[in-house]
């Protein structure tokens, strides 16, 4: 069997189905975590260490993926993380208690750490540069279906059938992943370079410090960002990411090649990504609740209505390849970026007369402009990435993503909860009701908008989300035309050399 299974297809499949999972369980579990509340009896505030957890565990495990892929190999650590997140999946579904729904739920997120990271670097080791471009049809399935379609799946099973379906969906799709990888994949060759002992100090350094600074930034809008308890635990986590870069630039073998970041190529567009992420998330969290709160709308109408936008980050992907030969990465990603921005500012326009097409019809081109910039971002990071650093490059990539993720959010609600007086002080249970989390999104607070009718709030909210873009579009003028062209001549140049050996 496995001799009649590409391994190159068999990868894309299995990546893509392991991100699905993961993309997808933040958003669905968001929607069933009232109703959970309710079965377990536990308040709502009590029900936020549900995704809590999950983000913690997330960002712990992260900072060692890159080691560990190169350590164990790929395919173990790869199959080994999916098998661990479905079972996690499966005993989500069956816990009787919240004590035991966090224990798995952490279990879930240790393993979700390390799915990203190890599956990207296995996949853009088996495609050449040239060849990357292809690949942007199947990695936007991720990253644009599966949040968007949480909700709407979440809703559907809470309403018909039962909360614990949001968890029992993720076994086919597991089981199916690992039999697939099983079958089909082989173990990379080790290549020189790879095989690094641990770095203890730098693990002990990165993994807590990663942590503190996105539970502070997760939780700064909820609990407030004069808590003496996010102060310290913010302060904490930036001084152990200080003493870690220290360390790290100083050591032969680092946990973290911080070195990369040398490159400028990869610096830059990293940060491109992380300000994206920030504005795509921090706009997928209040558009929904303002389509809910001034337009009248159900949580399930409320997901129908964005879901557009996961639709238009599909036809990008599509578009993409011919995008790229046709006018180059450096001008798709600026030109994108200035038409998402635009159209975010769009979207803090409406009103509640507004047309529901016309709003589906924005977000729509806000998800096919925002995705060519993520589409071609994410092949030029690892354009010049050599094979045996491509591990650690995935991995400090995810990170910065997830840093992305959790400060859009983050600021996006602070802007909410200062724009609206007297929301404040209920702005930390209605977020706990509601905290959504998943592979781009982080524990986020529901800010009531009463005092504010005609919504100033909200639009203020969807203009920092244009900001995040705005300061991407800025990065991205950085980019020179010479980087896309000497990324396409890379790989041919070393597939001759070795050829001519």
């Amino acid at each position: 069997m496995a001799g009649a299974l590409n391994p190159r297809i068999i990868i894309r499949f299995v990546y893509v189905a392991a991100m699905f999972l993961v993309a997808m369980d933040g958003t669905i579990v968001n929607v069933a975590l009232l109703t959970i509340c309710k079965e377990m009896g536990v308040s709502p505030a009590e029900a936020g260490t549900v995704n809590i957890g999950y983000l913690v565990a997330v960002a712990i495990t992260l900072p060692a993926a890159g080691w560990l892929g190169d350590r164990f190999g790929g395919k173990r650590v790869l199959l080994g993380a999916i098998a661990v997140f479905t079972a996690a999946s499966a005993c989500c579904g069956l816990a009787s208690s919240l004590e035991q729904m966090v224990l798995f739920r952490i279990v879930q997120g240790a393993a979700g750490g390390l799915i990203a990271p190890v599956g990207m670097a296995m996949l853009f080791r088996a495609f050449p540069p040239e060849e990357r471009a292809k690949l942007s049809r199947s990695l936007i399935v991720p990253i644009a279906v599966a949040p968007a379609i949480g909700p709407i799946l979440g809703g559907f099973f809470v309403e018909t059938w039962s909360w614990r379906w949001c968890f029992y969906i993720n076994l086919p799709i597991g089981i199916i992943a690992l039999l697939l990888g099983w079958f089909g994949l082989k173990e990379e060759q080790r290549q020189p370079g790879q095989h690094r002992r641990l770095d203890a100090i730098g693990l002990l350094l990165s993994a807590p410090g990663f942590a503190m600074v996105v539970y502070a930034l997760s939780q700064g809008s909820i609990q407030g960002w004069d808590s003496p308890g996010i102060i310290r635990i913010g302060a904490a986590g930036m001084l152990l990411l200080a003493v870690m870069v220290i360390v790290e630039l100083r050591v032969k073998a680092p946990m973290l090649q911080l070195r990369l970041l040398g490159d400028r190529l990869y610096r830059t567009t990293g940060l491109i990504a992380l300000c994206s992420a920030a504005g795509l998330l921090g706009m997928l969290y209040v558009f929904p609740l303002m389509y809910q709160d001034i337009f009248g709308a159900s949580p399930l109408h409320s997901g129908l209505t964005t879901f557009p936008e996961a639709l238009g980050l599909m036809a990008a992907s599509q578009c993409l390849p011919w995008s790229l030969k046709r006018i180059g990465s450096r001008r798709v990603i600026q030109a994108a970026l200035l038409g998402a921005m635009l159209i975010f500012g769009m979207l803090s326009l409406v009103q509640p007369t507004t047309s529901p097409w016309l709003i589906r019809l924005l977000l729509l081109l806000g998800g096919f402009t925002l995705g060519h910039s993520v589409g071609a971002v994410q092949l030029m990071a690892f354009a010049r990435i050599e094979p045996p650093s491509m591990g650690q490059a995935t991995m400090l990539f995810q990170m910065q993503n997830r840093l992305g993720s959790a400060l859009g959010v983050a600021m996006i609600g602070s802007v909410l909860a200062a724009a609206s007086p007297g929301a404040a002080t209920s702005a930390g249970e209605a977020a706990d009701a509601n905290a959504a989390s998943s592979a781009d999104a982080v524990t986020a607070t529901t800010t009531a908008i009463a005092a504010l009718p005609d919504g100033d709030a909200y639009r203020m909210a969807l203009l920092a989300a244009a900001a995040f873009l705005l300061l991407a579009w800025t990065l991205s003028l950085t980019l020179r035309g010479k980087d896309a062209a000497a990324a396409q001549l890379r790989q041919p140049m070393n597939a001759a050399a070795k050829q001519s050996a």
